[in-house]
């Protein structure tokens, strides 16, 4: 036996450059990780303890399909304190992560022929989502002289009676760009009027650079939106692998009928873990919020002080976007060259998607000291010794 007895799709898949850069970052000694969205601060002690506590308790059995009741009535009130957004219970479903609630969504969503406008620069799992859940993703190229902005008049251009629906992420990754409130209100308006869902991946809702502002895509159309959620990046959990997904609530049942043979719950200490941190959002964001903005507003002073560098515009998220496009190397070329001359690690901006190239993405996951290291590296580079 060989590939030839996997789906055609599989036998010969395409590059996956961020899967790459992962497996390079994770292997590459005395580099300086600027590459993958894994913020390094250690989960709160509080939210450790706290699941650990009910783990040792006995809270180690499968929780109710769509989640610790607890837990979903703690989502719910922190959408009505936080954003005036009322939700019922039934319309929240815990998931392992944002990125299953999006494929769960999906699946429950999609027939063959139905298609998904993707805006890019944009996440790379996105379109292979849609792929295997059975749609067809549909490209939109955003462009960097709008700083990647999602034009409500280049969605509806690429509207048709096979669109289901359109991904949306902001703050975004990797470009940092945040939807004007005045541009979220006019994509509302396209799904009511065409019929078609927003799925608005909001992972990064907590993280906003001065002046800008976030309200959740779901009140602007309630009965037209899929919010994908995550504690991953506000809270530091990622290894905890917990989400939710809200939507209809005849959404968010079939949803759970796709999930019954994928992973039927989410695991429990990580539920148990996501609840302390829901009800005590108000104590542990703050803190990495700040560290992230200061991170960001450094980044995007250095790159304005290296002539060959350019910033689309820092507004959220954990990111910049930064254009190597003077250089005169293509962005995989400039990453693999960057590790070589100066051991740092990014990841090129044709991860994202076609409309991402000439730009690289760095993540300020590291703390503000090895930021500097990086930035007096990239200092001392002629960028003319990048193509030798």
């Amino acid at each position: 036996m060989d590939s030839s007895f996997l789906t055609k799709r599989y036998q010969h898949p395409a590059p996956n450059i961020l899967a790459e850069i992962g497996t390079l970052a994770a292997t590459t000694k005395d580099a300086i990780d600027l590459s993958i969205g894994d913020p390094d601060f250690k989960t709160p002690d509080a939210v450790i303890d706290a699941s650990f506590e009910k783990t040792k308790q006995g809270m180690t059995h499968y929780t109710e399909a769509s989640g610790l009741p607890e837990l979903r009535e703690s989502i719910r009130d922190y959408y009505q304190d936080r954003y005036g957004i009322g939700l019922s219970v039934p319309q929240i479903r815990v998931t392992v992560g944002a990125s299953h609630a999006m494929f769960i969504a999906l699946a429950a969503l999609l027939n063959e022929g139905d298609e998904v406008i993707v805006p890019e620069p944009c996440f790379s799992p996105y379109p292979e989502e849609v792929i295997v859940a059975g749609g067809t993703p549909v490209i939109l190229n955003t462009k960097p002289e709008d700083g990647f902005e999602i034009k409500p008049t280049a969605v509806e251009a690429l509207i048709n009676e096979h669109t289901k629906a359109i991904i949306i992420n902001t703050p975004n990754n990797p470009t940092g760009n945040v939807m004007s409130q005045e541009d979220a209100k006019a994509l509302a308006e396209l799904a009511k009027k065409h019929d078609i869902f927003i799925m608005a991946d909001e992972v990064y809702s907590d993280y906003l650079m001065p002046g800008n502002e976030f309200v959740p895509m779901v009140k602007y159309a309630p009965e037209n939106v899929i919010t994908l959620g995550s504690f991953s990046k506000s809270y530091a959990m990622t290894g905890w692998r917990i989400g939710y997904l809200i939507g209809p609530e005849y959404l968010t049942s079939a949803a759970r009928l796709v999930n019954e043979g994928i992973t039927y719950s989410a695991p429990a200490p990580s539920q148990n873990a996501a609840l302390y941190a829901i009800q005590h959002a108000d104590e542990i964001i703050p803190p990495f919020a700040k560290a992230f903005r200061e991170r960001l507003t450094y980044i995007d002073e250095q790159i304005k002080q290296i002539d060959w560098l350019d910033a689309s515009p820092i507004q959220g998220s954990i990111y910049a976007f930064a254009d190597i496009r003077k250089t005169g190397l293509n962005s995989v070329d400039f990453a693999q060259q960057l590790l070589k001359k100066a051991g740092i690690i990014v990841i090129p901006g044709l991860a994202f998607g076609e409309a991402g190239e000439g730009f690289i993405r760095i993540a300020a996951t590291q703390p503000l000291d090895v930021i500097k290291t990086a930035f007096d590296r990239l200092k001392k580079l002629d960028p003319a010794t990048l193509k030798e």
